[in-house]
């Protein structure tokens, strides 16, 4: 087989495949350590184009400042991995949505304290009507929002009027 490995000396795609989209699957997100970027849906898809193992992540928003830290995360976490071949590329289309987020994302986000958006089924259609909010801390319904602008750019600040505890919502996309 003229230069060409035997085939027992090259990985198991299926292994190699796994074992990156673990390593991806597990960074966590900068700004919300308690959840993955697989949690958040921000991890796109893992694909192996001949030999070099292609991650690809999609931004909360555009402008995400946290986008470059994510992106520096993953190629470490699939070094780690003894994943040297890789390439992780950020794309905008189709956009992220809060509709991305897992069930388990979601649970530990209320867990942390930040209320994830509802699903997109249950929004409301009315044009600049706020979506029902429940809140993290004791669970009420009796909230609002307090300012559109959070800690950090995707969320906005609301507060319960039964427990008067400020939280965190991601902005629905």
């Amino acid at each position: 087989m003229d230069g060409w490995p035997e085939a027992s000396a090259l990985p198991d795609c299926d292994e190699l495949l796994a074992r990156a989209r673990a390593a991806a699957a597990a960074v966590p997100d900068p700004e919300i350590p308690v959840v993955t970027l697989a949690d958040l849906g921000i991890l796109r898809g893992v694909a192996r184009r001949g030999n070099v193992i292609e991650v690809t992540l999609t931004p909360t928003y555009t402008g995400c400042p946290a986008t470059l830290p994510i992106r520096l995360d993953v190629e470490n976490a699939l070094l780690a991995a003894g994943i040297a071949d890789a390439r992780v590329s950020i794309v905008l289309s189709p956009p992220w949505s809060t509709d991305d987020i897992t069930d388990e994302g979601r649970r530990k986000l209320r867990a942390y304290g930040i209320a994830p958006p509802p699903p997109r089924s249950s929004r409301t259609d009315a044009l600049f009507a706020a979506p029902a909010v429940v809140c993290p801390r004791c669970g009420s319904h009796q909230t609002e929002r307090i300012s559109e602008f959070g800690s950090t750019p995707c969320k906005a600040l609301w507060r319960c009027t039964a427990c008067r505890e400020p939280f965190d919502v991601f902005k629905c996309l």
